[in-house]
């Protein structure tokens, strides 16, 4: 019984769902998690864009207005297609280097079982950090004129009509480096984030895995292939609120120069600069406006989005196994 056990586990364990089975996992945790949490990024953006807002007051005054349902959903379209492909572009290319990297680790020390609930590579903190910040960077610079877009439709500074009219602003008065706006401060905040998230992700289903099967009552059969006593779906989630929480806090000090620059460009002018006019006008706390939202968002966001998509890849990859085997007994 424990050959065929194991035998099975490394029958599955070998076997990768395609990269476009990334790219749609990704891009559908991110549509769904950036409609859902809509709102919370729209009060987000309302309350970091000067030193007068806050939130209460910016809700009300949004409830107040005669439609309060569609302001609060205000910029959907631009967050769903900039969170959902950049998601899609993020987990494809997080999985690729995660590959590289796992491959050339396996030449090392072949054979190593990946026990616990991730469909991910098992790498060292060091390598989660570095592909994670990589692939975070990335995916940023290729969807920052989105990105740009979605945070000024957030604000009620500019009062875009349409995508195009926001575009065509955005072009006459300060050409395609205007599509870039923030983006120095944004990979400042994504890369470290995105490391950061990843180390803490894995290290926490780590402990929870071992948590839960230490727990499970199951003492009688060897470790890893004991039955844990949380599923997975709620390891993942619990590790991406964690990993969302503690990530966010770190760095929302550049999330918070990233909205400025991304505002009013014209005022801020770079990073630095932005740093310097923050403490001078505001103090130290405006590189903290907003971050229990973006605490509560990023919190939610994150866990569902990992969870959809490592549940989404982990059933493409059971469809894979199915598949080959069903077409090795027609064979026979």
């Amino acid at each position: 019984m424990s050959n065929g056990v194991s035998s099975s586990a490394v029958s599955k364990s070998t076997k990768k769902a395609h990269p476009t089975f990334h790219f749609v996992a990704g891009l559908a945790s991110g549509v769904s998690s950036a409609v859902l949490l809509q709102p919370a990024d729209l009060l987000k953006t309302r309350v970091q864009q000067s030193r007068s807002s806050s939130l209460l007051p910016v809700l009300r005054s949004i409830l107040a207005g005669p439609h309060p349902i569609t302001s609060l959903w205000r910029g959907t379209v631009p967050s769903a297609l900039r969170t959902g492909f950049g998601s899609a572009l993020y987990f494809t290319s997080l999985h690729t280097l995660r590959q590289l990297v796992a491959n050339n680790a396996e030449r090392t020390t072949p054979n190593t079982p990946v026990i616990g609930s991730s469909v991910l590579p098992k790498l060292s903190s060091t390598q989660n950090l570095l592909t994670g910040a990589s692939a975070r960077v990335f995916a940023g610079m290729i969807l920052m004129p989105v990105t740009v877009i979605k945070v000024r439709y957030e604000s009620d500074l500019y009062n875009y009509k349409s995508l195009f009219s926001a575009s065509s602003s955005i072009y006459r008065s300060e050409g395609l480096r205007g599509f870039f706006s923030g983006f120095g401060a944004t990979a400042v905040r994504d890369a470290p984030y995105a490391g950061l998230y990843v180390v803490f992700y894995e290290a926490s289903k780590n402990y929870l895995a071992g948590w839960s099967t230490r727990n499970s009552g199951d003492t009688g059969a060897e470790p890893s292939l004991s039955s844990p006593s949380m599923s997975n779906p709620a390891i993942n989630a619990a590790s991406g609120v964690f990993a969302g929480v503690t990530a966010t806090t770190l760095t929302n000090p550049f999330d918070a120069v990233k909205t400025r620059l991304q505002l009013l460009p014209q005022k801020y002018g770079n990073m630095l600069q932005a740093t310097k006019l923050m403490l001078k006008e505001d103090g130290i706390k405006s590189f903290f406006d907003g971050l229990g939202l973006r605490m509560g968002r990023k919190a939610v966001s994150s866990a569902l989005a990992w969870t959809v998509y490592e549940e989404l890849i982990g059933q493409a990859e059971k469809w894979v196994v199915r598949k080959e085997e069903e077409a090795k007994a027609a064979a026979l």
